[in-house]
Formats: C-alpha cells, structure tokens, sequence
C-alpha cells in the first residue's frame, strides 16, 4: 500500500522546533517533504514575494536532507513546493506546530494559518496547527493529535476551499479536557505602538499588546483554548459577508451619474 505524501510548512522557519517535531510523528504515517521559510515569517498573512527571485536550499541534519529552505513567505514554500520543487501532488499540507495560539483574528495575520490556506486555495487538502503558549513549549501533545487528526483528512472529504486549523493546549496530554469543533472568535489583538528613541536621538515605534479575550463569545476557539481543549476550526479563504448582500443591493450604489 502506497503511503499517503505529506508536505510539511511553518512560519517559525525550518530550523524551528516545531517542525521537527511535526515531521518526527508524521513520517509515522506518511511520505514527508518539507519545504519552510530559511528564517522567522510570523505575521507576515498571505504576503507573497513578486519582486524578487525565490530560492530553495537543500538542508541536511547530520548528513540526511531534511528539507528546503526558501527565502520567502509560508505562502511563497507553498506555492514553489507544489509548482517546482516535488515530483507529485501532495495528499495533504500541514502548517505548523505554530508557537503561539491563532485563534480569533489572528488567523488574518497568521503566516501558520495562511500557508494553509495557499494550500486550500490550490484544492489541497489543508491543516494549520498551533500551540497556545510561547514559553517552554512541548510540541509532543500536538503532534499526535495531528497525527490523527491527519489520518482522518486523508481518509475522508473536506469541502473544496476548507483548512482545518487547530490549537493545543500547552499542558500536559492526561489534562487536555478533550476536542471542540469551533467557530473562529472575535478575539482581537490590543496593539499598543510604543515610541522609542535611537541612538541618533530619531523616533521609531515597536509594535506590542495584547490579545483580548471578550466574556461574549462563547463557544469559540479561544474559548475552548482557555478551557483546556483542543480547538478544530473549519476556514475557508471566502470573506464575503453573504447576510450582508441583500441590504448591499439596496443601497443604489450601482447607479452611477456621470
């Protein structure tokens, strides 16, 4: 029986833990190519590069490939694994293990979320995952469930456009309440641009916050998250506010006086 081919993405880079850590439980199951940004690409959303050459290095650890490394966005290995660098189709793109949560929306900035969303974009079938902590992460929990998870995925559908994207709990896998299927929440991040001086005595501004977590949204992947259970959020890449169409219509702005 042919084994099902994964590729494997990240925003935290190639030489990142979480990757490793991924590509360890996944190769139980799979195929792995993993083709990841050469440095840190965390926040960058869907930014893809237009006005410069992409490049692909191959990695070895201890003599053994390991990966490419592209000088460019989560997006950008994507689209140059699928379109240049692999000799086949993947099965299935998973994007992670993310450090940090991306829940609410902070999915819109997520180059995690969004190297998923390429993938889904190009009719493959996609998961994002991340784990809700940034201090002293144990990927372990997460990978296995994506393990499963992704064992799930291959063996079934998943609507044309749709990612998964999922959040772990950063505690102990025997403390982990269970599994939610969620909506994406209305958190937000509570920017704070703080100005600072050089040592040229010119401004710059570092830009720092918060995510706020509102009591009125129940039910969400933070919520979920907060609450010790793994979120699953089904995404897609439509934005349209389709409730919101018919109102639109009656607006009359489709007249136009000249």
């Amino acid at each position: 029986m042919t084994k099902p081919f994964i590729l494997i993405t990240n925003d935290d880079g190639i030489n990142a833990r979480g990757i490793s850590a991924l590509a360890r439980e996944i190769r139980k199951i799979g195929e792995v190519m993993i083709v990841a940004p050469d440095s840190e690409q965390s926040a960058v959303g869907h930014a893809i590069t237009l006005t410069e050459p992409l490049r692909a290095k191959k990695i070895y650890r201890d003599g053994i490939f390991f990966g490419y490394a592209v000088n460019g966005t989560p997006a950008d290995s994507v689209k140059l694994a699928v379109k240049s660098l692999l000799d086949k189709s993947p099965d299935l793109v998973i994007s992670g293990i993310n450090l940090g949560p991306n829940t609410g929306t902070n999915v819109i900035y997520s180059g995690t979320v969004s190297a998923a969303t390429e993938a889904a974009i190009m009719d493959l079938k996609a998961i994002a995952v991340s784990l809700g902590t940034f201090t002293d992460p144990d990927y372990g929990p997460a990978a296995r469930f994506v393990r499963k998870l992704a064992e799930e995925v291959l063996s079934r559908r998943l609507p044309s456009g749709v990612l998964l994207n999922v959040n772990v709990p950063p505690i102990p896998e025997n403390e982990i309440m269970g599994v939610k299927v969620t909506p994406q929440g209305i958190a937000r991040f509570q920017e704070v641009m703080e100005e600072r001086i050089d040592l040229r005595g010119r401004p710059y501004y570092w830009l720092g916050g918060e995510m706020d977590y509102p009591d009125n949204d129940p039910g969400s992947d933070h919520t979920a998250l907060m609450n010790n259970y793994i979120s699953v959020t089904p995404l897609h890449y439509d934005m349209t506010n389709y409730s919101f169409l018919p109102e639109l219509e009656g607006w009359g702005i489709k007249k136009v006086d000249g």
